[in-house]
């Protein structure tokens, strides 16, 4: 066979072309994934499995971890990519978000809107495939993930619906395992719950001048900086009140309730950071809340390892 100078000139263009068209995806991909902040999935994902873990005293198998994860991600980037669907005209007027692939043209309204449809029927799809009450409950759990967007603009409590959002988490991963709530999984998810409503409070600092101006309802353009980072507190006592609970009614032991302690102790200095400097708030909401939920399930698959 010859290899003309025509062909080779066919082949250099189409694997040029073909290069080209995988930057491209690349970089649609990266769109989507700032879009949705893939890394934020670090706050549910560990008690998704921790309540697979204490619902299954230990291991919970292959199965349930691939589904476990495609559900996190398939809700999460569900909520995320309708909330800036429902967003873009908010996002547009805010200096902090105006740089978002939703608001500065990388991503139109049409493919944001494919992008949340398809996520929501593949959380639908994982539900068929874990049991009948997943099942039973995909859909409520979407209206109730994709319902903060609205809360926001009539409403104070929407921090409060971001935190239920995070603490179906564990209801989830419990639901899952043995296809039943139990008492102990609900405890988790309020403190879950308190937990990312508390942490979102102090975030929403960020936003007291913009919200004002624009009308929207948030604790913080409310009530100001001070009884906000009160409200702040109040939650995450509530939250360690709710997780010491927690491991009283599901019989865990030493590490359960070191990893408490521990949470408490993080919780502390998140405040801590933001009392003594605002421009700290996004190293107390990602870096501290995102270990202290790793270190949670470290310590609680410990504790089924030793003790169970």
């Amino acid at each position: 066979m010859i290899i003309t100078r025509k062909s080779l000139i066919f082949i250099f263009n189409h694997i040029l072309d073909t290069i080209s068209s995988m930057n491209k995806l690349i970089k649609k991909l990266n769109d989507f994934n700032e879009l949705v902040m893939f890394k934020h999935s670090i706050f549910s994902l560990p008690f998704i499995f921790i309540a697979m873990i204490v619902s299954a005293q230990g291991w919970f198998g292959f199965k349930l971890l691939v589904l476990g994860i495609m559900a996190a991600i398939t809700a999460r980037n569900f909520a995320m990519g309708f909330n800036r669907f429902m967003d873009r005209d908010i996002d547009a007027l805010n200096p902090r978000t105006i740089n978002r692939p939703n608001v500065d043209g990388r991503l139109n309204a049409k493919q944001i809107f494919i992008f949340t449809f398809l996520n929501a029927l593949g959380f639908i799809a994982v539900a068929y495939f874990v049991n009948d009450l997943a099942l039973y409950l995909a859909i409520p759990i979407l209206i109730i993930i994709g319902s903060y967007s609205y809360f926001k603009r009539f409403s104070y409590f929407a921090h409060i619906i971001l935190g239920i959002s995070l603490g179906l988490a564990p209801i989830a991963g419990v639901v899952a395992v043995s296809e039943s709530i139990p008492f102990w999984s609900i405890l988790l998810s309020i403190g879950v719950m308190f937990w990312v409503a508390g942490f979102d409070l102090l975030y929403s600092l960020q936003d007291i001048e913009v919200d004002k101006k624009l009308g929207l309802h948030s604790i913080p353009s409310k009530f100001g900086v001070q009884k906000t980072m009160l409200f702040s507190k109040i939650f995450h006592i509530l939250t360690i009140a709710f997780w010491l609970l927690f491991v009283v009614f599901s019989d865990s032991s030493y590490f359960a309730y070191l990893a408490v302690i521990l949470s408490a102790l993080m919780l502390s200095y998140e405040h801590y950071l933001v009392n003594k400097d605002f421009r700290k708030i996004d190293k107390a909401f990602f870096t501290v809340n995102g270990y202290l939920g790793i270190l949670f399930f470290i310590l609680i698959v410990l504790d089924n390892i030793f003790f169970v």
